[in-house]
């Protein structure tokens, strides 16, 4: 692809709750083409609709993207030289674009109230403001010249309307979907300017793009319907050798694939649909995101480029650095993609796996201090190693590890108590002092000293060694298990096998 200029592209969210999934994936796709081609990622928060601004969301969306390390070359936290950066601080160069339109008769005022427009929906089931009834409607078009200007000089509540051709088409070609078009006798005359003074989604986001020198546009596959009333703009307000090139990312789809993923199918199947907690404000219910659960953040920018991209071979394991290095929008499905949380939690189980111990161990030493416990690194590196090929999240640690940290509450005395023999309760009496002799604790000489005690005592091994580990860690799991005790040190040994007898024998 030739680019004759420096690509800008931009993610804008609205600031409304949690981060979908499907939205990282956008910011990511956007993310990845910018820094292929040299360019610049923005970050614009689009909160015109002040209803349903939600306090917190701006700051959650920021750090959504930090922990994805999607950072935005500019944003309202990162200034250049293009902002405001969010759309309520734009707000006075909304309106001479709406009033420009009116004068060149490619938008005009409507004066209806919310009441009449709902009388109209009654009467008219599928009511859409149109070619169709507009001359029908209160509106600069249907009345008289000295009508409108009192109603505007009077100060009455108005909207400005984008007027669309009766008839015609409005086509362009997107980067996946090749040619599209649209008859515009078909859609509506949309609102461009509230009665409030804040333009609505479709104005702004074309009177800000053309600001901020937005190059190439990739959103979701949900606005196309709004593509053409977007074109429409780019044309009527004189722009259309500065729009920027169209790409309507595909779906991510529910897992049987019939519609798009939403936050209800997460709850209902039990998987996360958010980057990161969200906690809303107004019910204090909180929905678990990817981060909480125990996803790495490069694992889970892994599963979203794979929703709907690939390379063009078979691997499917990549870094940013790589994903960047070949992505390309030609490689991007027209399908929605089908969501599998399986093969998420398979990406992120193969992270964890080629991941630096070093690296991970943060994430634990988080994990260990929700339990209240407090570990050094030093520790955690080291019982890492022993367990993380058992993880599928980190919080698993917890699981597999928790012994290393705290004495096991119960222990599987099931396995050991049929077989139990007073010569057993000997053997380990005298285990203990030959474990309390030690100067050099390594597993591996535990281990001989210990297999040349039970030679010794004539008992089988399999009978001895279950116990052991079983008084250890109170199960018939973990790894090797003089590993285990070189680990956990002498003290915590003799003092586990102790209570360990106790409990066989009570």
């Amino acid at each position: 692809m030739s680019l004759e200029k420096k690509v800008r592209v931009r993610f804008a969210p609205s600031p409304t709750g949690g981060l979908h999934l499907g939205g990282v994936r956008t910011a990511l796709f956007n993310y990845l083409f910018a820094k292929h081609h040299n360019g610049d990622f923005i970050l614009r928060i689009e909160d015109t609709d002040q209803t349903r601004f939600v306090a917190g969301a701006e700051a959650y969306i920021n750090e959504c993207l930090e922990w994805c390390g999607i950072t935005p070359d500019e944003s309202p936290e990162k200034p250049g030289a293009f902002g405001p950066y969010r759309q309520s601080e734009r707000k006075p160069s909304y309106r001479q674009y709406a009033e420009q339109l009116v004068q060149n008769g490619h938008a005009y005022y409507a004066f209806d109230t919310a009441e009449e427009l709902e009388e109209q929906r009654k009467l008219q089931p599928n009511f859409r403001y149109s070619h169709e009834n507009r001359l029908n409607l209160r509106n600069s078009l249907s009345l008289e010249e000295a009508e409108v200007a009192r109603l505007l000089s009077e100060g009455h509540p108005h909207t400005i309307r984008i007027k669309i051709p009766a008839e015609g088409t409005v086509s362009f070609d997107d980067m996946i979907r090749d040619r599209v078009a649209f008859e515009t006798k078909l859609i509506d005359d949309k609102v461009l300017l509230k009665a409030d003074g804040m333009p609505t989604y479709h104005l702004a986001v074309v009177v800000d793009d053309k600001a901020m020198e937005i190059t190439h546009v990739f959103r979701g596959e949900e606005w196309l319907p709004s593509a053409p009333v977007h074109i429409l703009l780019w044309q009527y307000l004189g722009w259309k050798e500065q729009m920027p090139q169209w790409a309507h990312l595909p779906l991510i789809l529910k897992p049987d694939g019939n519609g798009k993923l939403s936050k209800r199918d997460g709850d209902r199947l039990g998987f996360p649909v958010y980057a990161m907690n969200w906690t809303d404000p107004a019910t204090g219910n909180t929905t678990e995101g990817f981060r909480e659960k125990g996803f790495l953040p490069e694992a889970f920018v892994n599963m979203l480029a794979m929703l709907g991209w690939n390379d063009g071979t078979e691997e499917e394991f990549f870094t940013m650095e790589q994903l960047i290095a070949k992505f390309s929008f030609d490689r991007i499905s027209k399908a929605g993609a089908k969501f599998d949380f399986e093969k998420a939690k398979w990406f992120n189980r193969e992270w964890i796996q080629r991941s630096p111990n070093e690296e991970l161990v943060p994430q634990i030493i988080e994990v260990l201090a929700k339990k209240g416990i407090d570990a050094t690194p030093a520790k955690v590196n080291t019982i890492l190693a022993l367990v993380k090929d058992r993880m599928t999240y980190s919080a698993d640690f917890w699981e597999h590890a928790s012994y290393f940290f705290q004495a096991p509450e119960s222990l599987d005395t099931a396995a050991v108590k049929p077989k139990w023999t007073p010569e057993k309760t000997v053997f380990f009496e005298e285990a203990i002092a030959l474990f309390e002799s030690q100067s050099d604790w390594t597993a591996s000489n535990l281990e001989t000293i210990f297999k040349e005690k039970i030679a010794q005592s004539g008992l089988k091994m399999g009978e001895l060694m279950l116990p052991l580990r079983i008084m250890l860690v109170g199960g018939k799991f973990g790894p090797d298990v003089f590993v285990i005790v070189e680990t956990l040190g002498k003290d915590q040994v003799v003092t586990r096998i102790k209570n360990g007898l106790k409990t066989i024998q009570n």
